[in-house]
């Protein structure tokens, strides 16, 4: 797969990117580079490999899942500058 200057404009109109004609004709070699090196990684057989989170082989730590006091509401908010309900009350950052 290649992408041509037409698809990396379209991508950063998207992207909401202002790029100018160096700047696209860089991203599109870099972008082209990127997905040749993607199709190298899609070519390996990695049937019967089981995933694995990371390189050395660890386990993970496990505590035991038990009820712990659930009824703590009011003492967790009462510090809080605005809360009502047992909730904490914050500023509204959206229109």
């Amino acid at each position: 797969m290649s992408l041509d200057i037409a698809t990396i404009r379209r991508i950063a109109r998207l992207a909401r990117l202002a790029l100018s004609e160096d700047e696209a004709e860089k991203m599109c070699g870099e972008l082209n580079e990127i997905l040749t090196f993607i199709e190298q990684l899609l070519e390996v057989d990695v049937e019967g490999i089981p995933p694995m989170t990371s390189v050395v082989p660890t386990t993970m730590k496990m505590r035991q899942d038990v009820v712990t006091e659930g009824s703590l509401a009011e003492e967790i908010v009462a510090n809080a500058p605005l809360s009502e309900c047992n909730f904490f009350l914050v500023p509204k950052i959206l229109e």
